[in-house]
């Protein structure tokens, strides 16, 4: 079972969704993620947003033009996400199973995206599969970016995976490190409980 299952049952989607458009209501602004990878690949780019939950970042980069399917395992999020956006590919899967093919998908996509603490939050032990599994979804020369907390401030749950680790799942994987950023926004990393790291196949 995922640490996100664990902490929520899957059965979040729904609540999910209303802390998200409160947000958006008090003047957040929720689009930092999409704007992040806008600056890294064109429109009409591939992208694959891993762990998409209810869709806020891939329905944002679709109305960018960017070509997305998202990939989720929990159904609640998925449904609210089909739900907004019901043009868009949704598919269900475990990324540490990942399989495009099987998916009846290509794996030719521009740029992963994993926002939102995926990789803490999938079970335990699977984290280098789903490095593995994410990148080989990857055209030559194509981006992985993941942002995930690092500490317990950051997170919902108890740290459960440092960036060494994380770099060394990605580079067994194929995948070279070719910046990481404190935010969305692109600030240096400083050594801080949050990174956003971008590595390149």
């Amino acid at each position: 079972m995922s640490r996100w299952e664990e902490l929520t049952g899957g059965t979040s989607g729904e609540e999910y969704a209303a802390r998200f458009a409160a947000l958006a209501e008090s003047g957040k602004d929720l689009h930092g993620e999409a704007r992040f990878c806008a600056a890294l690949v064109p429109p009409g780019a591939r992208v694959l947003d891993a762990g998409c939950g209810t869709g806020r970042v891939m329905i944002r980069l679709a109305e960018l033009g960017y070509d997305c399917v998202g990939v989720d395992l929990d159904d609640s999020m998925l449904a609210v996400a089909r739900k907004n956006a019901p043009e868009l590919t949704w598919l269900q899967a475990d990324l540490a199973e990942f399989d495009p093919a099987a998916l009846g998908i290509p794996a030719d996509f521009d740029l992963v995206v994993a926002a939102g603490n995926i990789f803490p939050l999938l079970a335990p032990g699977t984290e280098p599969d789903a490095a593995r599994r994410v990148a080989a979804a990857l055209k030559p020369g194509g981006l992985l970016v993941a942002g995930f907390g690092l500490d317990r401030a950051h997170l919902p749950v108890p740290p459960s995976i440092t960036l060494a680790e994380y770099d060394a799942y990605c580079a067994a994987a194929g995948l070279t490190l070719v910046d990481r950023f404190a935010t969305w926004d692109a600030e240096p990393y400083d050594g801080g409980g949050y990174a956003v790291s971008v590595h390149r196949a």
